[in-house]
């Protein structure tokens, strides 16, 4: 599976050319308004798997809009309760096409639960016998981390370089404002379905305390608080071996969609942690701020304006503006001139709302090859 997601990313890398920019030329990520509610729902409705973060409800998504409005609106000196909602707009067909999320605080209103693996040892001298036990167990240990949520892109977008950029935008809003967030950032993964669109581990698992099927309570979750599900499970360890092979096999493995995206987070300097949902045990990543590659490998760069025509050729970047309710990032060459300006159109710099000589943030939309990044921090 490995394997599969690297060569999906490295695909992706190698069809990012010249001819792909002046279409992402017109996509630029924002934060979301009430006027975005209607594509925001589609989104979710269109989601593969359905995300419990990103339920396809209109009053939990208003609520959420305005939530995020209200946080870029107010000073804020640590992380809490704010969440902060962005979508992607496509200029070039008046369409926002994407969806994203940063909860500054994973378990500020309710407890971040999760499955923590652990082993444990049951040993006997007197019988000369040493067996190590997989198990796991319920954690709230996550719940101070900054987590990165609720992604849904439009089926034309992804594997492409406008998936990458909504994906990133957010690391970027992070870069400009740390002290809104934690140090620690995680992603949480949707876990492994059959052919039938069931979780082998819920079957295994969570339909022995609960009458639904993993659909059913998927629907239940996304309206309400996953806590509800800690709260009725059993609160002593799982043991691995007493499970069905399946749900083993399903353990902090991602849905088969998703192995791309996950593949490009552990080429950013995200690592797989010890922790899986307990809903579907899907993989949940973590990674310091200060690791992640889009954040140490930003820089700021003033502004140069000269025509589209006149722009050289360069590898394709990351570009945000300095604000904070009218945030913006899109895509543009990375373009220097001698000392040290970004070479931008006129209508890249109005997509951004900057003038010329006014400071961006700029980091390189390619990142260091998967599998390295694998061999470096893959736990």
């Amino acid at each position: 599976m490995r394997g599969t997601g690297a060569a999906r990313l490295a695909e992706t890398a190698r069809e990012m050319t010249a001819r792909e920019m002046p279409e992402a030329g017109q996509l630029l990520v924002r934060p979301a308004t009430v006027a975005d509610l209607v594509a925001i729902e589609r989104l979710a409705g269109s989601a593969a798997p359905r995300l419990t973060n990103l339920p396809a409800h209109r009053d939990r998504l208003e609520e959420r809009i305005a939530r995020s409005t209200r946080a870029l609106s107010h000073n804020v000196d640590f992380p809490g309760d704010e969440i902060y909602t962005f979508v992607l707009e496509d200029r070039s067909l008046g369409e926002v096409v994407g969806t994203a999320s940063i909860r500054a605080q994973a378990g500020a209103q309710d407890v971040y639960y999760t499955y923590r693996q652990e082993t444990l040892i049951h040993a006997s001298q007197q019988l000369d016998l040493r067996h190590e036990v997989q198990t796991l167990s319920l954690s709230h240990e996550m719940s101070e981390i900054t987590l990165l949520c609720a992604l849904s892109l439009d089926a034309r977008y992804r594997g492409t370089s406008a998936a990458r950029l909504l994906r990133r935008a957010r690391l970027m809003f992070i870069a400009q404002y740390p002290e809104r967030f934690a140090e620690i950032l995680g992603v949480a993964f949707p876990g492994y379905l059959d052919d039938s669109g069931e979780s082998p581990f819920w079957s295994s698992v969570g339909r022995h305390f609960f009458r639904q099927s993993y659909q059913e309570i998927n629907q239940v979750a996304s309206v309400r608080s996953k806590s509800f599900i800690a709260e009725v499970m059993p609160q002593f360890p799982l043991y691995l071996p007493l499970l069905t092979p399946q749900a083993r096999a399903a353990i902090g493995r991602e849905h088969p969609a998703h192995e791309a995206p996950l593949q490009e987070m552990l080429a950013e300097g995200f690592v797989r942690s010890r922790h899986v949902d307990i809903f579907d045990a899907g993989p949940v990543l973590r990674g310091e701020r200060a690791s992640l590659r889009t954040l140490f490998g930003c820089g700021w760069h003033p502004v140069r304006i000269r025509p589209h025509a006149s722009l050289p050729d360069a590898e394709p970047a990351l570009v945000a503006n300095q604000q904070l309710a009218d945030y913006r990032c899109t895509l543009a060459r990375y373009a220097l001139t001698p000392t040290g300006q970004l070479l931008l159109s006129e209508a890249q710099a109005e997509l951004l709302g900057v003038e010329e000589g006014r400071a961006v943030l700029v980091a390189p939309l390619a990142l260091p090859d998967v599998e390295d990044a694998l061999d470096e921090g893959d736990l």
